[in-house]
């Protein structure tokens, strides 16, 4: 995969005064055509990011919240088409450029926006095409970020820029955008891009207004266990004859003004504790339903998504499988008020260094049951541990 550049401005954002968070300004220092390009010193560092962010693998729904690297998708209003989208645009005024002039000034645009973010910080930015000759006749727009490390970033003067700035250009640093996105060569989306963006300071997403991103996979999990705890208490509280109103609905305006009985102010507050449950990042088991009504909602989420992870700590030990394991591999319960998680299977596999409990001759289950059961009767009564 080649990539070959067509156009590529460089500039330079800095700050106004010593303060890092302070006003910044920025600074055009050069607009290459393909010929001029390739004599540049800019060649040896780019190359290989052109091919590395077309590169990397992105999902539409990301494995996590904080992936480094999304895929966003340009949003129109329905039964409009892409040029009503002002991002779309501006890449496509790009993309088009009939020479270096009119590249620079496009490029000019997207850096005034980029220096409305909040998020901006000094450093080098540089706007490219390049094209994949073999594949497509249209070009590609790279864009790329790279954060300045005060101590060793200097920039003095247009045509020794990159002697300078070489220890901030490198691909621990980089931020990067890539449009169209190609999920596979030979194939390009047209209303999707990928950025690239391996920091906390979420660079892109606050610049491209107008695209979007499509919940993670945690997140899409995230919606579809609440929504099964919004049916368990509406089947639940309707049993009881106490209507359930889920948060923020009309129904729920409707009888606020009504007399909160006992049994409302039950189900408010078991609400409430879900919410509170869901919201949080460490949780705790719940212990509100039973073994097959979890079986049930774990087979309906494994249904929608068959690589689940179930992945979880008893005090400080982290259990870590599919969420099809569940009932299956790997069973939870309580012994005399402790939890136990029992995991099953048909071998054992030790990794990294030798121990003495690869030599172990397993106990019958019963045995271990007891052993586990006298332990806990000696915790709770205050006795010395036993080697029995």
């Amino acid at each position: 995969m080649k990539f070959s550049v067509q156009f590529l401005s460089f500039f330079v954002i800095h700050n106004e005064g010593s303060d890092p968070d302070g006003p910044k300004k920025y600074k055009h220092y050069q607009t290459l055509t393909h010929e001029e390009y390739q004599d540049s010193e800019l060649k040896a560092f780019l190359d290989g990011e052109f091919k590395r962010i077309a590169k990397r693998k992105a999902e539409i729904n990301a494995v996590s919240e904080n992936v480094p690297t999304k895929i966003g998708r340009f949003i129109v209003e329905p039964g409009y088409d892409l040029t009503s989208n002002p991002n779309y645009n501006l890449f496509q005024r790009l993309r088009t450029a009939n020479d270096k002039v009119e590249f620079h000034n496009f490029s000019d645009d997207v850096l005034r926006l980029y220096m409305d973010t909040n998020s901006v910080r000094g450093g080098a930015f540089v706007m490219a095409t390049a094209k994949l000759n073999e594949l497509y006749d249209d070009p590609f727009l790279f864009l790329f970020k790279c954060d300045f490390e005060s101590k060793i970033a200097r920039v003095s003067d247009e045509r020794s820029l990159i002697t300078q700035v070489e220890m901030a250009i490198n691909a621990k640093n980089i931020k990067a955008i890539q449009y169209p996105h190609m999920p596979e060569e030979g194939m390009v989306e047209e209303w999707e891009l990928k950025i690239h963006q391996a920091s906390h300071a979420r660079y892109f997403e606050d610049f491209l207004k107008y695209v979007s991103y499509e919940k993670s996979k945690p997140e899409i999990v995230a919606d579809q266990v609440m929504e099964m705890v919004h049916q368990y208490m509406e089947t639940k509280w309707q049993a009881a004859d106490i209507p359930y109103y889920d948060a923020g609905s009309e129904a729920e305006e409707e009888v606020a003004g009504a007399p909160v009985t006992e049994e409302v102010a039950a189900m408010r507050q078991e609400k409430q504790q879900f919410d509170v449950w869901a919201a949080g990042e460490k949780r705790e088991l719940q212990e509100k339903w039973s073994h097959d009504h979890v079986v049930e909602a774990t087979k309906q989420l494994v249904e929608l998504q068959p690589d689940l992870e179930l992945r979880f700590k008893l005090d400080d030990i982290l259990i870590k499988g599919h969420m099809e394991d569940y009932g299956g591999n790997i069973h939870i319960a309580k012994m005399n008020g402790r939890y136990v998680v029992l995991i099953e299977g048909d071998s054992f596999q030790f990794e990294k260094g030798v121990s003495p409990i690869e030599l172990l001759h397993p106990e019958e289950m019963q045995d271990v049951l007891q052993r586990v059961g006298n332990g806990v009767r000696r915790r709770a009564s205050g006795e010395a541990p036993s080697l029995d």
